[in-house]
């Protein structure tokens, strides 16, 4: 342990991995969505993809936790459950491409979807057919896929709620308990894969902190009534780490 907390104080950017862990969280505390879009873009300049995406899952099973027996309350758990699922069948494909990714192709490919996602958010783009039992396995699967390639699972399942005739309360439930699930999926994977080793996992477990004060923050401070405002400074920060992502990426 002494040995790991050395090599994690003497990793170059360790301040903006925390910086990055704190910010996800807050915008995932007030907005119930986004952290892999604003973390992944910065871990990706600092570590490697699979290591990127380790510390993310660890990190991000701590900050939601608290909210997952309220979401499962307030959720729709037919649609969870079928999400889920076809997460986990399609998973084992996208982590595949996930240990085979170039770093830069993986930095690049982070920035462009975060960047395509909050240009779906700010133009309205959604899903406009009916919301089937079949798209939502279909949703699962896509977002799995992405997910393990990737680590950013919320896009497809997002984009599908934005269409859903579901208050605005179950939607906010049912992909808060998602984002939490998969990332238990992800860990699964992972451990079976052989990746959940050393530095990675305790980086995992010491950006949890500021990650999980910033959800608590991000929580405490959410009014349904300034909703929009909120999103508007969500998409804010994911555009900064976005784009600072693609352009670490080019040059």
């Amino acid at each position: 342990m002494p040995d790991l907390l050395a090599q994690a104080l003497a990793l170059p950017g360790l301040g903006w991995l925390l910086a990055a862990a704190f910010t996800a969280g807050l915008v995932r505390g007030f907005a119930g969505f986004g952290t892999a879009l604003v973390f992944l873009p910065v871990a990706a300049q600092i570590i490697n993809p699979v290591w990127a995406v380790t510390v993310l899952i660890v990190m991000d099973l701590a900050g939601p936790a608290p909210a997952i027996p309220r979401a499962l309350k307030d959720g729709y758990p037919k649609d969870l459950m079928r999400l889920v699922t076809g997460t986990a069948l399609a998973l084992p494909l996208g982590l595949a491409a996930l240990f085979a990714v170039d770093p830069v192709v993986f930095k690049l490919a982070v920035s462009v979807v975060s960047l395509a996602m909050l240009a779906a958010f700010m133009t309205g783009l959604r899903y406009s057919g009916p919301v089937t039992s079949r798209v939502v396995w279909a949703t699962g699967g896509a977002a799995g896929l992405l997910g393990g390639a990737a680590g950013i699972p919320g896009p497809p399942v997002i984009l599908l709620y934005m269409a859903s005739t579901h208050p605005a309360r179950v939607i906010r439930a049912n992909t808060t308990a998602y984002l939490f699930f998969f990332d238990a999926l992800m860990l699964v994977g992972f451990f079976f894969a052989g990746r959940l080793v050393g530095l990675p996992v305790f980086l995992g477990l010491l950006v949890m902190v500021p990650n999980l004060l910033g959800n608590l923050v991000g929580g405490a401070v959410f009014n349904p009534r300034r909703e929009s405002l909120y999103r508007r400074v969500a998409y804010l920060i994911i555009a900064a780490s976005s784009l600072s992502g693609l352009y670490a990426a080019l040059t």
